[in-house]
């Protein structure tokens, strides 16, 4: 079994419909059932009795176009743990690139990241490249930088505390580092942090890290000890846009790449292309007379 969930444009939805059925049809997974769901009415559910969901995501973005969705081997549920990345998925910016302004390297620090969230270089050598070159710089320029650069994207906070009502626990695991994570996981509410620790001495940064290294792998362990602590059967939701939040979005039951990396977005089960977060939450079938407003 399959099911899909997309936020669809109304205009014109039943001509576009029955040409991805078609579609499905001709490729031998024909739709079961199609139709709006009960308290979210933009989102189209489709139901197929078997099938691929690389291939059924493909047919929808041909048919519909890039779209927010989700696709599923069972019956869509509100997931009881969200683990969540933190730069460029919780918040707007890279904390790293910005924090480099502040020692007028953004552009060279920058081009790194970019490089590693598209899988083109190792993750622990591209950070512990990048932390080495913010060396010296006075620590009070974190605080700065959060007040200063950092934001949360729309939806974030409406997201993470509505999940909460439905008795959801919320975790936030980041490549990035507790000196922004903390402040901007208390902002949003969650529930746990998982990072990285920048190296302060005298009150400057060391250009090393202190402890070991939290990336990809760090993800993927975080989520698989959450889930175990809440037993079996529970529905996981993760979300990330980049390369080394492939393995933990591959594991969550719903793996959602928020306007993502190519390789990232390939590897989900569900994509949101538009900015607002609350489009989970839509994509949940959760009313938004429910949704905790931010």
């Amino acid at each position: 079994m399959l099911i899909a969930r997309l936020i669809a444009d109304q205009q014109g939805i039943e001509t576009r419909l029955d040409s991805l059925s078609q579609a499905l049809s001709n490729a031998g997974t024909p739709v079961a059932m199609a139709g709006m769901l009960d308290f979210c009415s933009d989102v189209l559910q489709l139901s197929l009795p078997h099938g691929e969901q690389g291939q059924l995501t493909a047919a929808i973005v041909e048919h519909f176009g890039e779209c927010d969705m989700l696709v599923a081997d069972h019956e869509i549920e509100v997931p009881r743990l969200f683990v969540s990345d933190m730069d460029s998925t919780m918040i707007g910016q890279e904390c790293i690139d910005e924090l480099a302004d502040f020692a007028g390297i953004k552009e060279q620090v920058a081009a790194i990241t970019e490089r590693a969230m598209q899988g083109e270089l190792d993750f622990a050598a591209a950070l512990t490249e990048r932390v080495g070159l913010l060396q010296g710089l006075d620590e009070g320029a974190i605080d700065t930088c959060l007040a200063q650069r950092i934001t949360p994207v729309p939806g974030a906070r409406t997201l993470v505390q509505t999940l909460r009502t439905k008795g959801c626990r919320a975790v936030l695991v980041t490549g990035g580092f507790h000196h922004f994570a903390d402040p901007i996981a208390e902002q949003l509410g969650f529930e746990r942090v998982v990072g990285n620790r920048l190296g302060v001495n005298g009150g400057t940064l060391t250009g090393g890290l202190a402890g070991p290294i939290s990336d990809a792998s760090t993800k993927l362990a975080t989520l698989e000890e959450e889930r175990a602590q809440l037993g079996e059967g529970a529905r996981v939701l993760a979300t990330g846009d980049g390369a080394n939040d492939i393995p933990m979005i591959k594991a969550a039951d719903y793996g959602i790449a928020y306007r993502a990396k190519p390789k990232a977005r390939d590897a989900a089960s569900g994509r949101i292309v538009s900015k607002d977060l609350t489009a989970i939450l839509k994509l949940f079938d959760i009313p938004q007379s429910e949704w905790v407003q931010g």
